[in-house]
């Protein structure tokens, strides 16, 4: 597959990130509280598909690994707005199991190609470490979210979930720098500003 359209397919994505964080940035200015809005929910689970798949193409595991991290609490974030029962049965079906698909893609002749994923000239080994270790904080956000939302019976965006998420970008940040990955760079820098500024409404309302 040619590089322009791997990169549009990682661009989309992450416009689409951009995208929920500005629907949450607005709806949260309106409100003058920090917001958890479904459209949010939607947008992430289309992104995070995509973004998927542009890890799949670049032969990044860092990426795959972030995104199948966080795939089914997005799902759970709108069953818990009671907005993914709205939606039509075989689209829910088909969004439960685009996962299984994917893993099934993800094999060669039934066997994990290693090599490509984790001996990849491209990503040197201290490369893909950061990058993991960046996927897993940045995903810790939405590990507490869930928790957090779980125990008071709703979607919410606490502080914890926006200091994870800014400490998180920082680290994507620098792995998009050494890796010279313009679709990370330029999708978290615009995510750190949304960040910081959820932070400070939130310190508004302490």
């Amino acid at each position: 597959m040619s590089s322009w359209l791997i990169y549009s397919i990682g661009f989309l994505a992450q416009i689409l990130f951009s995208s929920r964080l500005l629907v949450q940035w607005l709806t949260s200015e309106k409100q003058k509280q920090v917001a958890s809005p479904s459209l949010f929910w939607f947008l992430s689970l289309i992104a995070s598909f995509l973004l998927f798949i542009y890890g799949y193409l670049r032969n990044d595991f860092a990426i795959m690994f972030g995104q199948s991290l966080t795939y089914f609490i997005y799902i759970r974030n709108l069953q818990l707005q009671n907005q993914w029962q709205r939606l039509p049965k075989l689209i829910r079906l088909f969004l439960f199991f685009v996962p299984i698909l994917i893993v099934v893609f993800y094999y060669n002749n039934n066997v994990i190609d290693v090599k490509l994923l984790f001996k990849n000239e491209a990503i040197p080994l201290w490369l893909l470490g950061l990058g993991i270790v960046s996927q897993i904080v940045f995903t810790l956000r939405f590990v507490y979210q869930w928790i957090y939302s779980e125990k008071h019976k709703k979607s919410s965006l606490p502080l914890g979930f926006w200091l994870l998420s800014l400490i998180g970008s920082v680290l994507i940040l620098t792995y998009a720098i050494f890796r010279r990955d313009p679709v990370l760079f330029l999708g978290h820098i615009f995510g750190m500003v949304v960040y910081v500024r959820n932070l400070v409404l939130l310190n508004k309302s302490i």
